[in-house]
C-alpha cells in the first residue's frame, strides 16, 4: 500500500515548465539564449514531441497536451505540477530540451517502480498508461492566432507560470531557477513533504538536457537535496587530501558581504544612498521613480522580480523622487522611470526595454563585466570570441604599459555593458594580424573588420571622454538589428539602409543578411578610399601654396600656407549606415509608416529620419531588393545633390516644411542667420513705409491747405506761432 501511495504521489507531480511573458516581459530564467533578443511571431508554433522517445533503453510515450475543455476535469484529483507557456517565446523554446529530459527521467523512475511492485499490487498496472501525462497548458498572446484561455484560480500574469495544484487549487508557485537541477529539487521537496523519509537524502544523479541515458544508481555529483549525513566516526587528520590541509592552514580573510541577500529592492534615502552607494565600490542597480507615474507602476512587478533573480549577485535599490527631490536633482533625473547602474562614483544609464527579461539580461552582463573586469585573451581565445561576438574592442599592451593606462581602461567597462566586449592582449600573433607596431593601442573588430583609435600621444589613451566618444561611434555591428532600444541611435542624423526581413523564410533570411553585410562592407571600403583621396587633394593643395609662396619669396603667404590645417573628417558628412529589422515582429509599424508588408517579400528602404522621408525604389522604378547592386546604385543617387530619385514623406505637408527648414538651419547655420537678418530688414522697411503713408502729407505737424491747414497748430500765417502772414503782406 505504501508503494502505491508513493507512486501515485510521484506521478501527480510530473511536470513541465516553459518561460516567457504575455506582456513582452520574460519570466525568471537561468538559461543562456544565443538567439536574437527579439523573437518573431511565427505562423505555426513548434509542435511538441508526437512520437515516443528512448531514455535508458526504455520507450517513453509523448507528453499529453491539455486544453480548456479537459483542464478542470484532469486536475480535479491529486497533485499536479502545471506549466503555462507561450509557443512564441524564445525562452520557452530554449528550455524545451530541459523539460523533455526531466519528463523522460522521472518516467523511467516510475516505470522501474511499477516493474518492481506489479507482482504485489495489481493497481499499479494501470500506471503505465497514465505516466505520460506531464501537462503543458498552452496560452496565446498578443492577438496572434488564438485568444488567451482563462483557467480558474491560476491567475498567471507572466510566462512561464509554474505551480502545483491540489484538487484544482493552487498550492505553491515555482520561483527558482528553471534548470533541470532546480526543477528536480522542487519535485523531490514536494515528494518528501507528501511522504517524509521516502526520498534519498543524497539526491539523484540527474541527466543533462538532451541526454538519453543516466546512471540512476550512481551517487550525485552535486547533491540537490539535503546534505548527506556526517559519518559517525571522525576521520583521521592524515586522511585529508593536501588541498584540504592547505585550506585549513591558510589564514582566514574577512569575507565580503553577500550582495542583495534578501533578493529585494531596497528603498534608498539621501543619507543611505551616500553611505552604501556613493562611498563604496559596490555595484548597484537603482531605479528613480515617482508613485504617480504610470510607467513606473507598470514596471514595478518586473523590477521586483529582477531583484529576486539577482539575489546574492547584485544590489538593487529604488529612490522615490517625491520624497527625495534633492537626491534626484543631484542625479540629474529628468524623466521617470530612470535607471542607473552605479559603481562607486561612476554610473551609466540603462536605456533598454523595461521587460523582465531585458532587465535581468542587462543586470547579469553588468555583474559579469564588473566582476571580471577587462579579461586577457590570446589568439585562440580571441578567435573563439569572434564566433559569438559581433563587436570586440581589443587593447594591446606591452611591458611598458603603466598602471595608469590599465586604470583608464577599466573605467570604460561600465559604459560597454550590453553593447560590446572589451579585452586586452599582448599576443604577438594578434599584433602581427592587426599590424600593431606601437603600444598601447586600441582597436575594434566588427565582423573581422578592424578600425583603430588614433591616439597622437600617450595621454590620449587615458582620456576617458575622448576614447568613449570614439567607442560610441563604432560600437554597433556593421549591420545591427533595429530594436526599440537602439532605434534612435541608428536612425538619427544618418541615411539608414534598412532591410525588412522575415525569419519565417530561414534560407532567404540568411542570404539577405549576407547581402546586406556585403553591401555595407563594399560601401565602407568605397567611402574610405574617397575620403583618403579627398584628404590627399587638400594636402596637395597646401603643398602647392607653400611652393608658390617660396617661389615668390612671400613670407606672409608662406606663413599663412603653413598654418593652414587639414581638418576634414569622415563624420563631417552625413553618414550612411546599414541595419535590418524583423518585418514580422514590427509589421504594424512598417505597414503604417512605410506601407510595406514583409509577407509579400523582403524589401530594402533608405531612410532619412531627420527629414521624415524615405526611398523605396531604384532609378528604374523597381523596388529596392536585398541585393548589393540594387542597394549601392540607389545609395549613390540618394546622397547625390542632383539626385533624380523622388523621396516619399512619412508626415504631412506642414510637418515636411518644418523638418526641411530645421535641416537647412542645421546644415547651413551661417547662411540661415544671414537670411533671417535680411528677412527682418525687409519686414522693417515694409512696416516703416506703410507707417509713413498712413501719416499723411502734413506729417505729425498737420497738413497745410492754402493759408490755413488742418493741423493742430501752424507756424506761419496771421494766426501762426511766428506771427507771419501768407507771404504777400508788408513786413517791417
Amino acid at each position: 500500500m505504501k508503494a502505491s501511495l508513493f507512486t501515485w504521489s510521484l506521478l501527480s507531480l510530473l511536470l513541465n515548465p516553459v518561460i516567457s511573458t504575455s506582456t513582452g516581459e520574460s519570466g525568471p530564467e537561468d538559461v543562456s539564449i544565443q538567439s536574437p533578443r527579439i523573437v518573431p511571431r511565427t505562423e505555426e508554433p513548434p509542435a511538441p514531441h508526437e512520437t515516443p522517445t528512448i531514455f535508458n533503453g526504455v520507450e517513453v510515450p509523448p507528453m499529453k497536451q491539455l486544453d480548456a475543455s479537459n483542464f478542470d476535469e484532469t486536475i480535479k484529483e491529486g497533485y499536479w505540477f502545471v506549466k503555462h507557456y507561450s509557443p512564441y517565446c524564445g525562452y520557452c523554446i530554449s528550455i524545451a530540451p530541459t523539460w523533455q529530459t526531466l519528463y523522460e527521467f522521472y518516467y523511467v523512475i516510475l516505470k522501474s517502480l511499477i516493474n518492481l511492485d506489479i507482482q504485489t499490487n495489481a493497481r499499479l498496472a494501470i500506471l503505465s498508461e497514465l505516466l505520460p501525462t506531464l501537462l503543458r497548458f498552452q496560452f496565446c498572446f498578443n492577438g496572434l492566432h488564438c485568444k488567451r484561455r482563462q483557467v480558474p484560480d491560476t491567475r498567471s500574469g507572466f510566462f512561464p507560470f509554474v505551480h502545483t495544484v491540489l484538487q484544482r487549487k493552487k498550492v505553491e508557485s515555482f520561483t527558482g531557477k528553471k534548470s533541470i537541477e532546480g526543477l528536480s529539487k522542487f519535485i523531490e521537496d514536494k515528494l518528501e513533504q507528501i511522504k517524509p523519509g521516502s526520498r534519498p537524502q543524497s539526491g539523484l544523479q540527474l541527466p543533462e538536457p538532451g541526454d538519453t541515458k543516466v546512471d540512476t544508481d550512481a551517487a550525485p555529483s552535486k547533491p540537490e537535496g539535503k546534505p548527506a549525513a556526517k559519518p559517525a566516526t571522525k576521520p583521521e587528520a592524515k586522511t585529508k587530501p593536501p588541498e584540504e590541509n592547505a585550506l585549513f592552514e591558510a589564514p582566514k580573510k574577512p569575507s565580503k558581504p553577500v550582495p542583495n541577500p534578501q533578493g529585494t529592492s531596497i528603498p534608498l534615502t539621501a543619507e543611505s544612498f551616500q553611505k552604501i552607494v556613493t562611498n563604496t565600490h559596490v555595484p548597484w542597480f537603482i531605479k528613480f521613480y515617482i508613485p504617480s507615474c504610470s510607467h513606473c507602476t507598470a514596471m514595478s512587478a518586473s523590477w521586483l522580480q529582477m531583484a529576486r533573480d539577482m539575489k546574492g549577485a547584485l544590489n538593487v535599490g529604488e529612490v522615490n523622487c517625491e520624497q527625495e527631490q534633492r537626491l534626484c536633482k543631484d542625479a540629474r533625473v529628468g524623466s521617470f522611470p530612470t535607471m542607473y547602474f552605479f559603481r562607486g562614483g561612476e554610473r551609466v544609464e540603462y536605456r533598454g526595454l523595461r521587460g523582465l527579461g531585458d532587465l535581468v539580461n542587462y543586470a547579469r552582463k553588468a555583474v559579469d563585466v564588473v566582476g571580471n573586469g577587462v579579461q586577457y585573451v590570446d589568439a585562440d581565445a580571441f578567435k573563439q570570441m569572434e564566433e559569438t561576438e559581433e563587436v570586440i574592442f581589443l587593447y594591446f599592451f606591452d611591458k611598458a604599459t603603466t598602471s595608469e593606462d590599465f586604470a583608464a581602461l577599466d573605467r570604460l567597462t561600465l559604459s560597454l555593458v550590453g553593447r560590446a566586449k572589451l579585452v586586452k592582449t599582448d599576443s604577438e600573433a594578434l599584433a602581427k594580424r592587426f599590424k600593431i607596431s606601437t603600444w598601447p593601442r586600441l582597436l575594434v573588430s566588427r565582423d573581422g573588420k578592424a578600425s583603430y583609435y588614433n591616439a597622437l600621444a600617450p595621454k590620449d589613451m587615458r582620456d576617458f571622454r575622448q576614447v568613449l566618444t570614439w567607442m560610441e561611434s563604432v560600437w554597433l555591428p556593421i549591420v545591427p538589428e533595429l530594436t526599440a532600444a537602439n532605434a534612435r541611435e541608428i536612425l538619427e542624423g544618418k541615411y539608414v539602409v534598412l532591410g525588412i526581413l522575415s525569419r519565417l523564410r530561414s534560407d532567404e533570411f540568411i542570404q539577405d543578411k549576407k547581402e546586406l553585410k556585403n553591401a555595407a562592407l563594399e560601401w565602407m571600403e568605397k567611402q574610405t578610399k574617397l575620403f583618403q583621396l579627398e584628404r590627399q587633394e587638400l594636402r596637395d593643395a597646401k603643398e602647392l601654396r607653400i611652393e608658390e609662396a617660396e617661389d615668390r619669396n612671400d613670407q606672409r603667404a608662406l606663413r599663412a600656407a603653413k598654418s593652414r590645417q587639414i581638418t576634414i573628417r569622415e563624420s563631417d558628412k552625413k553618414q550612411v549606415v546599414f541595419a535590418w529589422v524583423d518585418g514580422i515582429f514590427w509589421d504594424r509599424w512598417i505597414r503604417t509608416t512605410y506601407g510595406i508588408d514583409v509577407r509579400n517579400g523582403e524589401r530594402v528602404i533608405i531612410i532619412d529620419e531627420d527629414n521624415r522621408r524615405y526611398w523605396d525604389t531604384t532609378t528604374s522604378g523597381a523596388y529596392i531588393m536585398p541585393s548589393r547592386t540594387s542597394i549601392l546604385e540607389t545609395i549613390s543617387q540618394v546622397i547625390s545633390p542632383s539626385s533624380r530619385l523622388k523621396a516619399k514623406s512619412t508626415v504631412g505637408i506642414f510637418e515636411t516644411i518644418f523638418f526641411k527648414t530645421r535641416s537647412f538651419i542645421h546644415n547651413h547655420p551661417f547662411l540661415a542667420v544671414a537670411m533671417f537678418c535680411l528677412a527682418l530688414m525687409f519686414a522693417y522697411n515694409v512696416v516703416k513705409g506703410k507707417f509713413r503713408r498712413n501719416r499723411g502729407p502734413g506729417g505729425l505737424l498737420g497738413a497745410v491747405t492754402g493759408s490755413s491747414g488742418g493741423g493742430f497748430f501752424h507756424l506761419d500765417g496771421k494766426e501762426g506761432l511766428l506771427g507771419g502772414g501768407n507771404g504777400s503782406g508788408k513786413v517791417d
